[in-house]
């Protein structure tokens, strides 16, 4: 059995405390998260260290951090199969990050999109955090020597500099870290916002833009119906020209499983009201069973520090041995003589 487990490959994921997560993190990533768990060996880290590039309140952060956590459990993520846990409690994500940063050239940063966004987002506070995250974002998934990364289409360009940058190290001192693979989702949907949708639906958008797995229904139906469509008044699948439509037509068919064709056939001629009540109502049916599970999850506190702990120690227990070849490697003192 021991055996088995570890010729599986393993898949890291990390994902930001900050803002709520919404429907698109659910359809496109959490829902399929849980149909892994028995394939990989998977490591979900609630990276708290990159969050803090932007200045937080403590206590909210700290609160954060754990309705992201339950939410992970309450999306039905095993935390016996998975290991879910806070990066900044596996303190060698800081350090292999600092020996990384030695191996990575300011040119290849200052090209990183992202930077150059949040840059002219947070104009008052351009640190060199915020600068070097592409290198934190490197560590933590090369710390646990990881096969594949789920990756959006914004995270192309970081992975390719963790790749960059571990393929550097293992061509420097021999074969240290796996070189890490994009991960494409079998099963899954791109959501994009309710109010823009030629773009993506992000958590760190104004809420209207977006359905947060945590909202009551009252509050999900009044955000569908005010969803952007268009005056044809028709359901009918094309992205390219009808992008609104498009969407609440893609959310529906990932929460129900009906095909586009199917979904345009029974709203023909009835109207978006009708059309979107139906998406809200889809919304609302699968979210219900996820927040109610939430709501007995993050009351269970000794259930949260357990799993917090026990996340913690087993994600340690992969990072040491990274980190005893790191430090051999590049010449750090030894504990030992």
């Amino acid at each position: 059995m021991e055996q088995a487990q570890t010729q599986k490959k393993r898949i890291f994921s990390g994902i930001q405390p900050t803002g709520n997560l919404t429907l698109g993190n659910y359809i496109g990533a959490l829902r399929n998260f849980k149909l892994l768990e028995d394939e990989y060996d998977c490591l979900y880290s609630i990276v708290d260290l990159h969050a803090i590039t932007v200045r937080q309140n403590p206590a909210e952060l700290r609160k954060a951090c754990l309705r992201t956590m339950s939410i992970f459990l309450a999306s039905g993520l095993d935390p016996v199969k998975n290991i879910i846990y806070f990066q900044s409690q596996v303190h060698d994500h800081a350090e292999l990050a600092w020996i990384l940063d030695c191996y990575t050239y300011m040119g290849e940063l200052s090209r990183m999109t992202q930077f150059k966004d949040k840059s002219q987002k947070h104009a008052d506070n351009i640190n060199c955090g915020l600068f070097a995250y592409p290198v934190l974002m490197a560590a933590d998934i090369l710390l646990y020597q990881s096969d594949l990364v789920p990756i959006g289409v914004d995270q192309k360009q970081h992975l390719e500099l963790c790749r960059d940058v571990g393929q550097r190290f293992n061509a420097l001192y021999g074969d240290t870290f796996v070189i890490p693979e994009g991960y494409i989702p079998k099963v899954g949907a791109k959501i994009m916002s309710l109010q823009e949708p030629e773009k993506k639906m992000s958590k760190s958008d104004p809420e209207e833009t977006y359905v947060a797995i945590l909202d009551k229904p009252d509050v999900i139906r009044k955000k569908i119906r005010r969803a952007v469509t268009d005056c044809e008044n028709r359901v009918l699948f094309d992205p390219e020209n009808r992008p609104g439509v498009s969407n609440l037509m893609s959310i529906l068919s990932a929460l129900t499983g009906s095909s586009m064709d199917a979904i345009a056939a029974e709203y023909d001629g009835r109207g978006y009201g009708v059309f979107k009540d139906a998406v809200a109502d889809a919304v609302i049916a699968v979210l219900e069973p996820i927040q109610n599970e939430y709501d007995r999850i993050i009351a269970d506190k000794a259930f949260l520090q357990q799993v917090m702990e026990s996340g913690a120690e087993r994600a340690s227990q992969i990072a040491h041995k990274t980190m005893l070849k790191v430090r051999k490697k590049v010449g750090l003192a030894a504990w030992k003589l």
